[in-house]
């Protein structure tokens, strides 16, 4: 029989209730314990949460990351950690009944050189018989992404010897498919199981697609980390980023051109760049459910999305360049591969993306 323990990082969002809800609703959930990471700026974190953690008789316990993102957090549960195997899910997940019960059976499948185990992402959508709309669509892409860890299986001591996440990716975007990478490449395997976790699309507002450009900045870190293929090798989509520099330069030319008195210059590079942003709108308008206020928001947010991204990648470059080389940094706490007698907590807390 497996041994596994859950590990949850949060910032504080109320859907950690409900997964935890999700968790106590499983009649055969034999988990060793589940952590809750609370990775919220440490005066927040020193106050209790909200949010009830009981989950039957599983032990639940609670540390502190210091506001130092996903997978500093993930770290530091996987420093909690006994088990055989760490099962990480994100705060904003749903398990349907009865996957308790299959995640048992996914480990189980696992042969000695399987080192991971992902479930099948189902999002499920508000208002399911309308078209989505294009924040609904960014989230729907979990179903295809390989390796999230909105629930990813990892066996405790392939994460040892990997050293745990890369805490250099801060946002919650590249940090699961660097470490499935180095995973891969240390000769281990991963595998996708036949247990689902249910991913409800939350709210966003209207400048979400403007703030997720900020994932652009981890891109040039894991083509440093892992060659130019990195993109093939994760299943990672390329998106749009050559056409959004495109776009950022066509509109600084126009603007050169007016200041330098170049009317047909300007004239030009302004029409290239009207062709192309009303491009970019209606590839993110045509799928969709065209209402006013989507059709408004894509209008609006396409003519600052390019520059924006480009503006994200190019610090990226930048950051990249400053930290590939230098001396690394132990990710996981000297000590961590030697068992640690964790208590339990009755502390609240809340989530992170």
């Amino acid at each position: 029989m497996p041994t596994f323990d859950i590990v949850i990082p949060t910032i504080g969002r109320p859907t950690l209730g409900r997964l935890m809800r999700s968790l106590a609703d499983q009649p055969d959930l034999d988990a060793s314990s589940i952590i809750v990471v609370d990775d919220r700026p440490l005066l927040e974190a020193g106050q209790p949460l909200d949010v009830p953690l009981a989950v039957g008789a599983v032990p639940v316990i609670v540390v502190t990351s210091g506001a130092r993102g996903p997978a500093a957090a993930r770290n530091r549960g996987i420093e909690s950690s006994t088990a055989e195997w760490v099962v990480f899910l994100d705060d904003d997940v749903v398990a349907p009944r009865g996957w308790a019960h299959w995640l048992v059976g996914d480990l189980r499948a696992c042969r000695p050189g399987h080192a991971g185990s992902q479930a099948r992402i189902e999002v499920t959508r508000t208002h399911p018989a309308r078209r989505p709309t294009d924040w609904e669509r960014n989230v729907g892409g979990l179903e295809d992404a390989s390796w999230a860890t909105a629930d990813m299986a990892v066996r405790r001591s392939a994460l040892l010897e990997v050293d745990g996440f890369d805490e250099r990716f801060p946002r919650a975007f590249r940090e699961d498919a660097d470490l499935a990478l180095r995973l891969l490449d240390a000769g281990h395997e991963l595998m996708r199981g036949n247990r689902t976790m249910l991913h409800p699309v939350g709210p966003a507002g209207s400048a979400v697609s403007l703030r997720l450009q900020r994932g652009n900045m981890d891109d040039p870190l894991m083509a440093a980390v892992h060659g130019q293929d990195w993109r093939r090798r994760s299943g990672a989509v390329r998106g749009r980023r050559r056409r959004h520099v495109v776009t950022t330069l066509t509109a600084l030319g126009a603007l050169l051109a007016l200041v330098t008195a170049r009317p047909r210059a300007a004239r030009l590079t302004g029409l290239a760049w009207s062709a192309l942003t009303v491009e970019l709108a209606w590839a993110r308008i045509a799928p969709g459910p065209r209402s006013r206020r989507e059709v408004t928001t894509m209008a609006w947010t396409s003519v600052l999305m390019p520059p924006v991204a480009t503006w994200w990648w190019l610090l990226g470059v930048a950051r990249a360049r400053r930290i590939v080389g230098a001396s690394a940094q132990p990710r996981l706490a000297p000590g961590s591969s030697v068992p640690a007698s964790p208590t339990a907590s009755t502390a609240t807390l809340e989530h992170l993306r």
